[in-house]
């Protein structure tokens, strides 16, 4: 069978893949594993020096790579490029932070020597989405071959253009053949894959559905995982908040990547003796929001991934809407060629709608009423998911007491939740579990090893 690449902007396929036999599969593991057993052995200076030429070439191919990005999944071309260069920073950061974040841990207990290693563990499958194709992918790959393992790589069925070019960046940064290989399969193998004795871990980013399936498999073997979920990310807005910067920054947070991001601000929670005035400035900005070609450098907001999406995300705002929301602006697919959608707002939104209580994967922001600061807490933790928050308050302390009170992986105050290669990055509840990015993301994926010396 082949896998496509259809440009949601048009529906036209751009191109065919034609799937990895299971033959095919189990060559590229066992490629794979003997690159990682000389890769394991070369110094942590030699790595840097191929993560350092990885980021160059990101750099040198930032505008062939974002258009890739952009025909095969839809994000506005200047949201593209910045994700391309995001990878290199990646790159760039692991690369220089690496050997100190490795190096060998003496602890004293009584004995002549006693320390800790961190040695890789060996190939490494990563589950990848297609939202942010390149970037997913990275903040997975530089930490873990700069620790010494490879990588195997499942990416979403619809960017498997953006998966061989990732792969031919490793290659052409001089980094061993077949250490780092894209599998061109559906997700109906992962199951096996993550069975074969190659591999010694995984991780996903993607639906709680996915995670869960991948998480079983995994614990079934005996494999350590990692789990980027969904989330329903809260944006608490109090009465002393700066309304302006808040509604402005919020229509971004919201509608970033066609606000098909898992940590996009999407339950927007406000005091109601600011509500009207918040809303009023939101709807502006929305309704500044250029919506059109992705490839138009003046375009703020392009199609849906996919029209299957689209659909799906439909549905959970008509159902809102005869469940008591309001449409403040938007709420309905746009009548052109492709998979575009209106942003949109819906206000007096209430637990129990697909609203509040599902992941929104797109352009639509859910206004909900909070009587005080407690019921807006209360209301942000009602979720099943717990990703990240944003808490908009001028009283900065209140802001930090708010934030020990969020269930989530992380708290932004008086700024959108972004992922940082310096900060860990991860959820709770459904959110998943495991960080990535930072000193806990390099950690996950390798053999702390206790050496005692008597």
């Amino acid at each position: 069978m082949a896998l496509q690449s259809v440009n949601p902007a048009t529906g036209l396929v751009i191109e065919s893949f034609e799937e990895h036999a299971f033959e095919q599969i189990g060559e590229i593991l066992e490629s794979v594993e003997t690159a990682f057993l000389s890769w394991r052995k070369v110094s942590l200076a030699e790595r840097s020096a191929l993560m350092h030429r990885a980021a160059e070439i990101l750099e040198d191919r930032c505008d062939h790579l974002a258009r890739t990005i952009t025909l095969e999944m839809g994000k506005a071309i200047k949201e593209a490029r910045a994700e391309v260069k995001k990878c290199a920073w990646v790159c760039e950061h692991y690369a220089q932070e690496t050997a100190a974040i490795l190096s060998q841990e003496t602890i004293e207990a009584g004995y002549l020597k006693s320390y800790v290693r961190f040695d890789p563990i060996g190939p490494v499958l990563a589950v990848m989405p297609w939202n942010f194709p390149f970037w997913q992918v990275f903040r997975f790959a530089a930490p873990a071959l700069m620790a010494g393992n490879a990588g195997l790589l499942k990416h979403a069925s619809n960017v498997m253009r953006c998966a061989l070019e990732i792969e031919g960046i490793f290659r052409d940064a001089g980094f061993p053949d077949n250490l780092f290989r894209t599998l061109l399969v559906p997700s109906a193998p992962v199951a096996e894959i993550i069975a074969n004795p190659v591999v010694r871990a995984v991780t996903l980013t993607g639906s709680e559905l996915a995670g869960s399936q991948v998480a079983e498999r995994a614990g079934k073997v005996l494999k350590k995982s990692v789990m980027e979920l969904g989330g329903s990310d809260p944006f608490i807005v109090l009465a002393d908040a700066d309304l302006d910067r808040a509604a402005t920054i919020g229509a971004s947070a919201r509608l970033l990547n066609c606000g098909q991001s898992c940590i996009a601000a999407k339950r927007f929670i406000v005091e109601c003796s600011v509500r009207d005035a918040f809303l009023q400035r939101f709807v502006a900005a929305f309704q500044e929001m250029t919506v059109g070609d992705p490839l138009d450098e003046g375009t703020d907001v392009g199609p849906m991934a996919r029209d299957d999406l689209l659909r799906e995300l439909d549905d959970q705002v008509q159902k809102s809407i005869r469940e008591g929301a309001e449409v403040q602006v938007g709420g309905r697919r746009l009548a052109q060629e492709g998979a575009f959608y209106a942003p949109t707002i819906l206000s007096g939104v209430r637990p129990g709608m697909p609203a509040f209580d599902e992941e929104i994967f797109g352009p639509v922001a859910a206004v909900i009423d909070a009587d005080n600061v407690d019921h807006a807490v209360e209301l942000a933790n009602s979720s099943a998911y717990g990703l990240g928050a944003s808490v908009w308050t001028e009283d900065r302390e209140k802001a930090e007491e708010i934030a020990a009170q969020i269930e989530s992986g992380a708290v932004f105050v008086n700024d959108m939740v972004k992922s940082d290669p310096r900060l860990p990055f991860g959820g709770v509840k459904q959110s998943g579990y495991g960080r990535e990015l930072s000193h806990y993301g390099i950690k996950e994926f390798v053999n702390i090893k206790t050496v005692v010396v008597q």
